[in-house]
């Protein structure tokens, strides 16, 4: 197959390239606010640290795997690692 004379095998290189220079960016507080809410999270469940913007935190104790699943597609799409915390509630002594 050609492209304006070119195999597409010669610009494999080029597109794979170009795919690894992808990087992370910050989303807004209300991007992860909807995917929170339509994964079934509460506000304040799924955030991104500025520090590391190729992580997205997931703070819940007991997700269920539609919840982590839904969540992890997101990220995937957009080039994020999901860091699942399970955030276990010491009880009061």
């Amino acid at each position: 197959m050609k492209v304006a004379g070119a195999s597409l095998w010669a610009l494999l290189p080029v597109f794979l390239l170009l795919s690894a220079c992808v990087t992370a960016r910050m989303h807004s507080e209300a991007e992860i606010n909807d995917v929170g809410r339509r994964c079934g999270l509460a506000l304040g469940e799924l955030f991104q640290d500025e520090s590391e913007k190729r992580l997205l935190f997931m703070m819940r104790n007991g997700a269920t795997a539609e919840e982590r699943t839904c969540v992890l597609k997101w990220a995937r799409e957009r080039h994020l690692r999901l860091v699942y915390v399970n955030a276990a509630m010491d009880p009061a002594s």
